[in-house]
């Protein structure tokens, strides 16, 4: 129930954004039924529970106000039908994954996006160049050297 009512919102949302950019909405304007599924790139599991949300762009390639967040059900997967036709930023957020983002030219009737994530990548530093070892800090003391008998 949660679910539906929060898409029924973010459907309002994202299609009186579209208004917003196009002007009056016409009655035969085309709409498309977008599916997702989200998958781990390492061993192609589905990603429960990831936060898919879409955004229209508008034609100078800005997010355009409104948008719509889905959920992915335990195979990954999740979608929604009524998206107008036209560019869309899709963002996936999801536990202990990077941040996805794309924008997607939405123009057929029914669309399959499969989206796969990435584990965060280790934090570069200048500092710290590949194949390099650090050096081990010395103290400045010298050991008693030991004198023969």
């Amino acid at each position: 129930m949660k679910r539906s009512a929060r898409g029924l919102i973010g459907l309002v949302l994202l299609l009186g954004a579209g208004v917003a950019g196009r002007g009056m909405a016409q009655d035969d304007e085309r709409t498309s039924w977008l599916k997702f599924l989200v998958l781990r790139i390492d061993n192609g599991k589905p990603v429960k529970n990831a936060a898919v949300i879409m955004h229209p762009v508008n034609s100078k390639g800005k997010q355009a106000k409104g948008g719509m967040e889905l959920k992915t059900d335990t195979d990954g997967r999740t979608g929604f039908d009524g998206i107008p036709y036209g560019m869309l930023r899709v963002q996936v957020l999801a536990a202990g994954f990077q941040t996805y983002g794309e924008d997607y030219d939405v123009n057929k009737p029914e669309m399959e996006i499969t989206i796969k994530l990435k584990r965060p990548q280790g934090q570069y530093s200048i500092y710290d160049q590949p194949g390099e070892k650090k050096e081990e800090k010395k103290d400045d003391k010298k050991p008693p050297e030991s004198k023969p008998p």
